[in-house]
C-alpha cells in the first residue's frame, strides 16, 4: 500500500508540473517580458536651451530633445526617465551602465565618441558661432588675438577649439567650463571676450539677451550633426529609436516641434 500511494504521488507531482509549464508558469519566461517594459534611463546635460534645460527651481527637464524622445518613445511603445549630469560624464555614463540613451545635443562627428558608444541617426545639425558682448569690436573668429580669453563647455565640440587655440597660441586663455550658463556669466562680467558656442544654443540666449550679447563673423569649424547614443553593440535599441525617428518625421511630429523650439 505504501509503495502504490508513493507511485500515485509521484504521478500527480508530475501532472501538476507539466499543467504549470503550460500555462506560462515559470519565471523564466516572466524574466523575458520584463526586459520590454524596462524603463530607459536617458542621460542630458540641461543647460543647453533649446535643446534641454530646467527652470530655476525645478528639476523638470525641458526642450526640443525631451519633447523628440517622448515622441519616439510614444511611437516605439518605450518608457523613458531622464537624469542630468555633466557633458563630459555622458560617454562614461553609458559605458558603466548608468544609462541607456544619451541625448544631448551631441555632436556624433566629434573625436572618437563613435568608438565609445554607437550613435543613430542625425536628427539636427548645427555650426559653430562666436558670441561676444553687444559692445564687442571683434568681427568673428579670425580677429580674435593672442591676447584674448575665450570660454566653451568642457566635452563639447567648441570646449575642445578653445583648448586647441590655447595650445596653439592664439588666445591667452581658454576657460572650459561646466555648463553653459556658466560660460555666459564669465562674457557678462568681462572675464572672456568670447564664448564659442553652436548656434541654435546661442541664438536662444540672444533670445532673452540681444541687449547684451551678439554673434559676429561667420560659422566655423567643421559641421556638426546630433545625434543620441546607446551603449555599444545595442542594435535592437537603436534600430527602434531610428524607427521612431524616422515615423515622427514622416507624420508631422518632428517638423512640429522644430517650429515650437527653434522658430
Amino acid at each position: 500500500m505504501k509503495k502504490k500511494s508513493l507511485i500515485l504521488l509521484l504521478s500527480l507531482a508530475m501532472i501538476f508540473t507539466f499543467v504549470l509549464s503550460a500555462c506560462g508558469g515559470g519565471s523564466e519566461e516572466s524574466a523575458d517580458t520584463g526586459d520590454d517594459s524596462a524603463v530607459l534611463k536617458v542621460v542630458t546635460e540641461a543647460t543647453f536651451a533649446p535643446f534641454e534645460s530646467t527652470e530655476d527651481g525645478d528639476d523638470t527637464i525641458v526642450g526640443f530633445d525631451p519633447d523628440m524622445m517622448a515622441a519616439i518613445a510614444e511611437d516605439q511603445g518605450l518608457e523613458l526617465e531622464w537624469v542630468n549630469m555633466e557633458f563630459d560624464s555622458l560617454i562614461p555614463a553609458l559605458q558603466s551602465d548608468q544609462g541607456d540613451i544619451i541625448c544631448a545635443g551631441m555632436n556624433k562627428l566629434a573625436g572618437d565618441r563613435a568608438d565609445k558608444v554607437d550613435f543613430g541617426d542625425t536628427y539636427f545639425e548645427s555650426d559653430l558661432m562666436l558670441l561676444v558682448t553687444a559692445d564687442s569690436d571683434l568681427t568673428g573668429i579670425d580677429a580674435v588675438t593672442s591676447d584674448m580669453k575665450l570660454a566653451s563647455q568642457i566635452g563639447t565640440t567648441g570646449g575642445d577649439m578653445v583648448q586647441a587655440m590655447k595650445d596653439e597660441g592664439k588666445i591667452a586663455d581658454g576657460v572650459v567650463l561646466n555648463q553653459w550658463t556658466d560660460c555666459y556669466l564669465q562674457l557678462q562680467n568681462g572675464e572672456v571676450q568670447g564664448v564659442i558656442v553652436d548656434k541654435p544654443v546661442g541664438e536662444a540666449y540672444l533670445n532673452n539677451h540681444g541687449d547684451i550679447a551678439k554673434f559676429v563673423g561667420e560659422s566655423f569649424g567643421e559641421h556638426e550633426e546630433f545625434a543620441f547614443a546607446v551603449q555599444k553593440g545595442n542594435t535592437e535599441l537603436l534600430e527602434k529609436l531610428n524607427t521612431g525617428l524616422a515615423n515622427i518625421k514622416a507624420n508631422g511630429k518632428y517638423d512640429e516641434l522644430v517650429d515650437k523650439w527653434f522658430s
